[in-house]
């Protein structure tokens, strides 16, 4: 599924495909913004995103990617 996150103060957003539900993300991304401390998300290639929940600009959680056509994976 891809996740893009845009960060304030800065003009890219953060964008992943991570293998977790959107439930899991949702519930992630609500327990950071709750505790005031980070999201950590792993992408689907196992590296970790951590962004500081305070700087969270919005969190878009978009439909399971399909399979992927081209070079590379």
């Amino acid at each position: 599924m891809e996740i893009k996150i845009g960060v304030q103060d800065t003009p890219r957003e953060v964008s992943l495909d991570s293998n977790d539900t959107s439930e899991q993300v949702i519930a992630a991304v609500e327990a950071a913004l709750a505790s005031g401390g980070t999201l950590t998300l792993v992408d689907d290639r196992g590296r970790t995103v951590i962004v500081p929940a305070a700087k969270i600009a919005y969190v878009e959680v978009g439909a399971t990617t399909k399979g992927r056509v081209g070079f590379g994976s």
